[in-house]
């Protein structure tokens, strides 16, 4: 079975085609060949599928075989492979995801994704609070301490948390998987913790929900940017530092969230079965 690996910022995944040949197993795959010891490694298997309501279908699963909504990182990457194998010359192309369709757009070297309108209200991010949002600054005690935290949805949950302490070093795989597991989501969550440089800036480390520490997150360097927003931190146009590179989110006068960043071809390989 033919296999491409990727990555979007050193967030890395495996592409497989399976428009003629489907998976039968998929959330078995993920678990085997994302291992990076005993499989090919990667943080999120893509699959390309064919769609009735867009151009394409792009079904994602993490490490532990969780299927997920949207990967801000994967789109990117998962629109390179496209266009790389001119499945399709469009230079927007309408994706089918589960958080609904999304449109990444050639921008020269880059890729351009209108990630849609932000979901603040808690009821459909899912939190488990009630009342309108956006919900800011909400106390979220774990590892024993209270953080504070900013609610968002760009097709998948995000908490957002703004830290004193050098975001760098911070020991996001201890605090990161006690708040995703807490009882106040539903469906578990990210978790971004961040630190404002400037009104234009914003360096954030991510435990991704499934997956545990990745080098970035797509959706959550949007989320990010969108809470620093809400929070009237930053200007409607910010650069996310992560650790894999930089991506730029904008919030446009039209409510919807744009991110664009890189997408790079690692290898290709044919797993033998």
């Amino acid at each position: 079975m033919p296999f491409t690996k990727m990555h979007g910022i050193g967030n890395d995944f495996i592409v497989v085609d399976c428009r003629t040949n489907p998976l039968p197993d998929p959330k078995a795959f993920a678990i085997q060949y994302c291992d990076r010891r005993f499989g090919i490694g990667a943080d999120q298997l893509l699959l390309l599928h064919p769609s009735s309501v867009g151009d394409f279908k792009m079904l994602i699963f993490n490490t532990d075989g969780s299927e997920v909504e949207m990967c801000g990182n994967g789109i990117r990457c998962f629109a390179k492979y496209i266009w790389d194998r001119k499945i399709s010359d469009k230079a927007v192309l309408d994706v089918e995801t589960l958080a609904g369709i999304i449109r990444p757009e050639r921008a020269g070297d880059m890729v351009k994704v209108d990630m849609g309108v932000p979901i603040l209200d808690p009821v459909r991010i899912p939190v488990n609070l009630a009342g309108a949002g956006p919900v800011i600054d909400h106390p979220v005690e774990a590892g024993g301490r209270t953080f504070k935290a900013t609610f968002v949805s760009m097709g998948n949950p995000h908490a957002v948390i703004f830290v004193d302490e050098d975001v760098t070093k911070f020991p996001v795989d201890t605090y990161g998987p006690a708040i995703e597991h807490h009882p106040l989501f539903p469906k578990r969550i990210n978790v971004e913790f961040v630190n404002r440089v400037s009104d234009t800036d914003l360096v954030m480390r991510v435990w991704e929900r499934g997956s545990g520490v990745t080098l970035a997150c797509g959706t959550g360097a949007t989320a990010t940017g969108i809470a620093a927003m809400v929070k009237n931190l930053t200007q409607k146009r910010v650069t996310v530092h992560l650790l894999g590179g930089d991506l730029v989110i904008e919030w446009a006068d039209n409510g919807r969230a744009y991110m664009t960043g890189p997408a790079d071809e690692v290898f290709e390989g044919t797993i033998r079965q």
